[in-house]
């Protein structure tokens, strides 16, 4: 899973290399040929007046920046869990803690923390503006998010001065960003980020008046058309990250807030194209939220990165959006690989596909059939997360098979996972069976050649949980994994397992494991990357075996 840092290391992975452009788009090898020749698109500066802003009137209700955005007092902040001091002027080259970080930086979504005065803000964006003429901040991605921010912050009463000239600077500045974005369109890498370019572009024509605005309003209909592609008919995101889903669920929501306010330059078809999208991606984050109100951690996933699904439902509520608010009970999505059972004390999801989109797997994960597993709304077994993007043993640990609740064997990876976020080699999985009163039925086979095949059948009732594992093939050594939540203890004695959590107003909960015999169970401690940057030891049940016949059982009953 290493770079390549060399041309001959390029030529030792080749084959893996075409494993993983065979499947890229021809839109994409196209761009990435354009990429590679030129780079990206130098930012433009427009010539002509500054724009007007198209927005009457005051645009209220937005969310607070998501949790992982903190203040630590005085003019020192925290993205990602790393610290970073604005005294101005500020260093807005930095990438000392990875381009990451360095996107988060020129988001600006921190300018709209409460601690800031207005007049702060303004001196964060004339620094920015002045400072930052081209680098790392002028990546499409940062622009498209920032260029959401900035109109948050121009369309809420009191969050700048109310200064003619700063106003001018600022819409000018916008000006430039959204040509430049315009210009550079993530076509090579597709997926979340061309989706987010688009989502900036848009927003930009209708919030801004000027010469170039009808123009990045016509990009609307690429827009509509990547919705189609990337939203599934059963509401999930094509890269199924429960992360990547929330966080451009609100983007769509926001650009809704800003069409709501400027109606009269609203493309045709388009809001109601975002009300149909939005009202099936809820229904879809509600079969990926767990009962704790929080994200499952499937792919690249990790708790406080997004807003919060209920925050996110009380914003729609604000905009007059009706979305279900009670909790979920059994339901499938088919298309995005996901099932969940709710037979209270229990509430199971399941991963049940493989790395996706086939285009642009780069999120993806070794997680095919693993599952995250509440009791009492307690998480239990939970997915490892993610601590970083940045290449190296936290990235790689944090995409294997070893790191989720499910089969491995041989050694080997479901996906020829390499690099931090390539994918050559690809697992064969399919849901095969599906019943809303509780069990579903999953294959996978790994990428490698002559790999066995893997069946899991989950069955999921009030009075307990069965995960039952049949191989079909030939293997030397299988090894299962449970990893455990870090709020719980475990005890092992053979075969049969207790996890329990402490509570100072009771007993606690306290769950029996029953672990199949085919297995030598041992209890080991390993890495949890609830959020990025933050790393937690905690339990995992590991079995190991080098023969299976029949049924292998793991069960889960409260006590």
């Amino acid at each position: 899973m290493s770079r390549i840092r060399s041309p001959g290391s390029a030529v030792a992975r080749l084959p893996t290399i075409l494993r993983t452009v065979v499947h890229l788009r021809p839109a994409q090898i196209a761009a990435q040929f354009r990429y590679a020749i030129s780079g990206l698109p130098s930012p433009v500066r427009l010539s002509g007046p500054a724009p007007s802003l198209a927005i009457a009137m005051p645009v209220s209700g937005f969310p607070d920046p998501p949790p992982h955005v903190v203040s630590r007092g005085g003019s020192t902040i925290e993205l990602l869990s790393l610290p970073i001091d604005l005294a101005l002027p500020i260093d807005w080259s930095t990438t000392a803690r990875g381009p990451l970080f360095a996107y988060h930086l020129h988001q600006h979504e921190f300018v709209r923390l409460p601690v800031f005065s207005p007049s702060e803000r303004a001196a964060i964006l004339e620094d920015w503006i002045a400072n930052h003429r081209r680098g790392i901040g002028w990546d499409p991605h940062p622009i498209s998010l920032r260029l959401i921010c900035w109109a948050k912050l121009l369309g809420s009463r009191g969050l700048l001065p109310d200064s003619p000239g700063l106003r001018e600077m600022i819409l000018s500045s916008m000006a430039d960003q959204a040509e430049t974005l315009s210009r550079g369109l993530e076509t090579r890498l597709q997926a979340n980020h061309l989706l987010s370019n688009l989502i900036g572009v848009v927003l930009a024509g209708i919030v801004l008046e000027g010469s170039r605005s009808a123009a990045w309003r016509e990009r609307s209909d690429l827009l509509v058309r990547e919705l189609e592609r990337q939203i599934h008919p059963d509401g999930g995101h094509e890269e199924r990250s429960p992360m990547y889903h929330a966080l451009l669920l609100e983007a769509l929501l926001d650009l809704q807030a800003f069409c709501r306010a400027a109606p009269g330059v609203v493309p045709r078809g388009l809001l109601e194209c975002l009300q149909e999208k939005t009202r099936a991606m809820f229904r879809a984050l509600q079969v990926l939220t767990h009962p704790d109100g929080r994200i499952a951690l499937f792919s690249d996933s990790a708790l406080g990165i997004a807003s919060e699904p209920s925050t996110l439902r009380a914003y729609a509520g604000r905009l007059g959006l009706p979305v279900e608010t009670e909790a979920p009970g059994s339901d499938c999505l088919p298309q995005t690989g996901y099932v969940r059972f709710r037979a209270a004390p229990f509430d199971l999801i399941a991963s049940v596909s493989g790395p996706a989109p086939p285009h642009q797997p780069g999120h993806a994960h070794c997680d095919a059939l693993a599952f995250e597993l509440s009791v009492d709304g307690l998480r239990l077994v939970t997915d490892t997360g993610v601590f970083e993007y940045r290449p190296g043993a936290r990235r790689d640990h944090a995409r294997t098979t070893a790191s989720h609740a499910t089969l491995q064997f041989d050694g080997a990876e479901q996906a020829e996972i390499w690099a931090a976020h390539r994918v050559g080699g690809r697992p064969t999985v399919a849901l095969t069976a599906w019943d809303a009163e509780g069990s579903a039925e999953a294959t996978c086979r790994g990428w490698s050649r002559e790999a066995p095949l893997h069946r899991r059948r989950f069955v999921v009732a009030p009075d307990g949980v069965s995960i039952t594992d049949r191989i079909e093939g030939s293997y030397s050594e299988v090894r299962s994994r449970l990893p455990i939540d870090p709020a719980w203890t475990v005890h092992l004695e053979g075969n049969r397992a207790w996890a329990h959590r402490p509570s100072h107003e009771g007993p606690g909960a306290r769950v029996a494991i029953g672990l199949p015999d085919a297995f030598e169970w041992s209890l080991e401690r390993g890495p949890y990357y609830p959020t990025f940057g933050r790393e937690v030891e905690r339990f995992i049940l590991c079995g190991r075996a080098s023969r299976v016949v029949g049924d292998a059982i793991i069960r889960f009953r409260k006590e």
